[in-house]
């Protein structure tokens, strides 16, 4: 895959993200006349609603911007030769705004539970040399 067309998916929000390119590391970024645009800062222009529909595909939308009269959000969407589209012209419902995001790495690391840290503190307590009170009174673990 072309590394042009990797972007990272930033939670900022409860269902709201920033895409960022990995390359450049630049933002997406709607306007108030709806064209996208990259920002080399995060701003409120850069968050997206982020909406999962039954098939599994992804659609964005400005969290900012929407139509005046009907109400209706602006979504990102591709034209057929991959060029962007204006957040006013596209629809959920159509194929231009669908997405589906593929995770490339994922980096995920699991917080050790207090059970765990507690044995390890016990296990170096006992490797150790130093002292320990033993009802009032101090006893040296080698010679427990």
């Amino acid at each position: 895959m072309e590394s042009k067309a990797l972007f990272n998916l930033i939670p900022v929000g409860l269902r709201v993200v920033a895409i960022q390119g990995v390359k450049a590391s630049l933002y997406v970024a709607m306007n108030a006349e709806g064209y996208l645009y990259s920002s080399d800062i995060f701003t409120p222009e850069c968050k997206f609603k982020e909406s999962v529909f039954e098939n599994y595909y992804v659609i964005y939308s400005s969290t900012l911007y929407r139509q005046q009269e009907s109400g209706r959000a602006w979504f990102l969407g591709l034209n057929k030769e991959g060029q962007i589209m204006k957040g006013n012209r596209v629809k959920k419902t159509k194929p231009s705004s669908h997405f589906v995001p593929k995770p490339i790495e994922v980096c995920m690391y699991r917080e050790p539970s207090l059970h765990e840290i507690g044995e390890k503190q016990g296990r170096s307590r006992k490797s150790s040399g130093t002292p320990t009170m033993n009802g009032g009174k101090v006893v040296n673990q080698d010679s427990t």
